[in-house]
């Protein structure tokens, strides 16, 4: 292993640490599990591991995106980090999320590498959502670009700790928010994410983002959406801007 890190590689396959000790599969595989029990190596994902420098000895393993590139690839997912996560690269995240959040076009299971969790949610329309390259200290990481976060984070309200949580990131996630390129992508959600989400950046104190949206949403809406969907909208107030049922009360916490 010290060969590898000398070489800068700190993420690796069982096959590629067989080569490195010039040892059999049998040796490889027990040398390994002897240094991840001393927590020197981890193991992200089958027959892929991770050297664990001293300064995430205490996690046990790498920072997820950190590894989640090179693991996606060898995997052959198609991915990108959503949600909590992609907002925090933005600097919107109001508190750091428990787990790193990834869209994937298929489902599988989460992750679980010492004291890191990764959750990974499908998307539908994935290759069509745009995303950013940021850097880490391993390469380079995908993450959804400032507007297509907050389509996700509406989206997937339920799962990054509902409409107030919502709302009070996209009061901070708005500030790189380009009014045209919501609109631009509204095609590659469905259409109710952007009726609430038109409606949740207003909430937000971030009504100057929503000119385009509004008009998008004005051209193609037919229907009434509830702003939560699991709940009756049935004599609650509308907004007719956004057809939207507010079957909830929102607060944004600035």
């Amino acid at each position: 292993m010290t060969r590898l890190a000398t070489r800068g590689q700190y993420l690796f396959s069982s096959a590629e640490a067989r080569e490195a000790m010039g040892v059999s599969a049998d040796a490889a595989k027990l040398a390994l599990n002897r240094l991840a029990k001393q927590g020197l190596v981890a193991s992200p994902g089958r027959g892929f591991y991770v050297i664990v420098p001293p300064e995430y000895r205490a996690l046990g393993c790498l920072p997820a995106e950190q590894f989640i590139p090179e693991l996606m690839k060898r995997q052959g997912y198609p991915y990108y980090t959503g949600l909590l996560s992609a907002a925090q690269f933005h600097g919107a995240a109001h508190h750091r999320p428990q787990e790193f959040q990834v869209m994937v076009a298929k489902a599988r299971r989460p992750i679980v590498c010492g004291k890191v969790r990764v959750a990974f949610f499908v998307r539908k329309n994935l290759a069509a959502v745009p995303t950013q390259s940021f850097n880490t200290p391993r390469g380079t990481i995908l993450a959804s670009s400032p507007e297509a976060t907050a389509f996700d984070l509406v989206g997937y309200q339920a799962q990054v700790g509902g409409l107030d949580q919502v709302a009070t990131v996209l009061s901070e996630l708005s500030e790189k928010i380009s009014p045209e390129k919501l609109e631009t992508i509204a095609g590659a959600a469905p259409l109710p994410w952007a009726q609430r989400l038109g409606y949740l950046l207003e909430q937000a104190g971030a009504a100057d983002k929503t000119a385009a949206l509004k008009s998008y949403v004005g051209t193609h809406a037919r229907q009434v959406t509830p702003l939560l969907a699991a709940a009756a909208m049935a004599g609650t107030p509308r907004d007719e801007t956004w057809k939207v049922a507010i079957n909830v009360d929102v607060e944004a916490e600035f």
